[in-house]
């Protein structure tokens, strides 16, 4: 087990300390490993897929499943997550129980596996989705800012930006079909979710082996904040100004973006997107039928 004790202002900590006795009462062995950096935290999670384990369980956030989905590629150890992070989108969309560390756990004790996909961008592991655009120009804004912590940063960073954003031509590759356009964003989703809920690709399966490309296309700026409210339950798909494909592969170019995936700093445009399918056993409840 990969603890991040920091992970939800410290509900990494606690949630590990509810999930390791109750993994032990089932008869399972834990070792319990913590880094105290990113870099320590992936060394140790490389160690567990060196030393034969049966399972690496991370303790912790969407980060903590990006970095253990580095470490597990090309293995087949089997991956569990107990959430304790902010947005859990990784968790959320497994149907694991994203507020009983028990509940969470008992996917590992069942020993249900499912094999997902992921997204390859130039290497890095992508389980959920990969934001180029101006939620891509928020995370940025937001990682250069020192205060405020929390979620409040995200808050202002997106206000800031807001004030100076302007769309964006994006010069795209769909499975080898090349489209340009103006737009607000471009996100590819392995997974529909990020920031905790926000449903930007409405639609996308984790294991159908294909990517969803979401652009959102010219809007102003008072029309993409009443979009907003519409992506937690996925109803903007429906504006005019929202379009959808479906492909296995995909090159965007852009100029002055950087991009995200999992919420992590992927690096700048262009870059290209691969569906990986049934690239990741995890540990999850059985899919509903």
């Amino acid at each position: 087990m990969l603890v991040n004790p920091t992970s939800g202002k410290g509900r990494g900590g606690r949630a590990a300390a509810i999930a390791v006795p109750h993994l032990e009462q089932a008869g399972l062995r834990v070792r319990r490993l913590e880094g105290r950096t990113v870099e320590e935290a992936y060394e140790l999670a490389q160690s567990v897929v060196r030393d034969g384990a049966d399972g690496l369980v991370v303790v912790g956030g969407d980060g903590m499943v990006h970095l253990a989905c580095q470490a597990l590629a090309g293995s087949d150890l089997p991956l569990g997550v107990i959430p304790a992070g902010t947005g859990n989108d990784t968790a959320r969309e497994l149907g694991i129980d994203r507020k009983d560390p028990r509940r969470a756990a008992n996917a590992v004790i069942a020993g249900h596996l499912r094999s997902i996909d992921l997204a390859d961008v130039a290497g890095t592991r992508v389980a959920t989705v990969v934001a180029t655009g101006f939620d891509a120009k928020v995370n940025e804004r937001a990682n250069h800012m020192t205060w405020p912590r929390g979620q409040m940063r995200y808050n202002l960073a997106t206000v800031a930006e807001l004030r100076v954003f302007e769309p964006i031509r994006f010069a795209l590759e769909l499975d080898g079909r090349p489209y340009e356009l103006d737009a607000m964003l471009v996100s590819v989703g392995n997974a529909p979710s990020y920031g905790g809920g926000l449903r930007i690709c409405e639609g996308a399966e984790i294991d159908d082996g294909l990517l969803d490309v979401a652009i959102v296309k010219p809007v102003g700026k008072a029309e993409l904040i009443r979009m907003y409210p519409r992506l937690f339950n996925g109803s903007h798909v429906k504006h005019r100004q929202f379009e959808r494909h479906r492909v296995r592969r995909v090159s965007i170019a852009a100029p002055d973006i950087v991009a995200y995936g999992d919420g992590e700093r992927l690096g700048p445009l262009p870059l290209t997107i691969t569906a990986l399918p049934g690239a990741l056993r995890v540990f999850a409840p059985d899919p509903p039928s």
